[in-house]
């Protein structure tokens, strides 16, 4: 690992080259599983560059997909979630506007397979399967495409990076792959966290927006809070504010570094893995500037069943359905409160 990669365990966050993911089988690759592994299992956060052009985010990738929040109101205003237009039948895809009186204050688009897969089996009574509202071609020429194939690429990376787990844990290289295969439920996510005005604050209780950074007294855009799936891979704009939590407890900047990939766990992969893999807290402080990300959200299908991996001491509990477990797991957070009921369990939700 490199010199910045094994400070992290001091301070910094693990940065990564990822070149040898896709040279093949050799000792490079091993080097590099092993290192993807620690930082997986000590941070929990990383970020990774030396990405393949085809998948890099780069500024001119990012602002084609930022297009989306310059387009007129009416366009975004018919995009909006039911819960936010009680009109609309989207319930989990779709866009959702900042919320005032919350620790949160963001706005931005959900988007799931269909956007990148036109055979993704689309099941309107499944709010996790629904199909993706998007504008016009005519309101934004060429934007869907450029959504498609980042999407495409984001997945890709994603896979070569549970792959590269797999192998550091000593499992098959593809112990993974059956939970996607046939269609996952992965999100691609455009946020954008304007600043925040002082009437977003009314009804918000102080000690969930305000805190002391480094001296200075901030403000709170992105609440603290821990994935809920298996790997998230995050574009910035170079605009900080995202911190990781350390293990002691101490709050780290993730630096917005050019055309690299910030990359954490979530709480499934954490608890299927036994720990050996971390789920990391991070939130979001906000800036007199405006911050745009772009999380792309790796996720199993909505029936593939989580069962016990064969790891040597690894956990054992009953076996769950992805997608019950990620509906009880997302109605937790704000933009979902209120509609647990939209969606019954199909086989058990998962003890926590």
């Amino acid at each position: 690992m490199s010199a910045k990669a094994d400070r992290g365990a001091a301070g910094e966050i693990p940065s990564l080259a990822v070149g040898a993911l896709y040279a093949g089988p050799g000792p490079a690759r091993d080097r590099l599983d092993a290192q993807l592994l620690r930082a997986a299992s000590t941070a929990g956060f990383l970020t990774v560059t030396g990405l393949p052009a085809a998948v890099a985010p780069t500024a001119a990738v990012r602002a084609e997909l930022g297009r989306i929040f310059a387009a007129d109101e009416c366009v975004r205003r018919r995009l909006w979630r039911r819960k936010f237009d009680p009109a609309h039948p989207n319930v989990y895809r779709g866009w959702f506007p900042a919320q005032r009186g919350a620790a949160t204050f963001k706005e931005g688009i959900d988007m799931g397979p269909d956007v990148a897969h036109p055979d993704f089996a689309v099941d309107a009574a499944d709010p996790l399967t629904e199909p993706t509202p998007l504008p016009a071609e005519s309101e934004l020429p060429g934007w869907r495409a450029a959504v498609a194939r980042y999407y495409l690429g984001m997945e890709s990376l994603a896979r070569e990076l549970t792959r590269a787990l797999a192998r550091g844990l000593g499992l098959a290289e593809g112990g993974f792959d059956a939970i996607f295969a046939g269609g996952g439920l992965s999100t691609l996510r455009l946020i954008r966290y304007p600043p925040r005005p002082p009437e977003s604050f009314a009804g918000a209780p102080p000690s969930d927006t305000w805190l002391e950074h480094d001296g200075r007294r901030r403000y709170t855009v992105g609440a603290a809070h821990v994935d809920t799936g298996c790997m998230t891979l995050l574009a910035q704009d170079g605009v900080g504010g995202l911190q990781a939590r350390a293990a002691d407890g101490a709050w780290l900047d993730v630096p917005p570094l050019a055309d690299a990939v910030v990359v954490n766990f979530g709480a499934l992969l954490e608890r299927w893995t036994g720990g050996r893999i971390r789920a990391t807290e991070h939130r979001v402080l906000g800036t007199d500037r405006e911050r745009r990300s772009f999380p792309f959200f790796y996720e199993p299908r909505v029936d593939a069943t989580i069962a016990p991996l064969p790891l040597a001491g690894g956990p054992t509990f009953e076996p769950f359905l992805f997608g019950d477990y990620l509906w009880a797991a997302v109605t937790r957070f704000v933009e979902f409160r209120g509609l647990e009921s939209l969606r019954a369990p199909r086989l058990s939700a998962p003890r926590r």
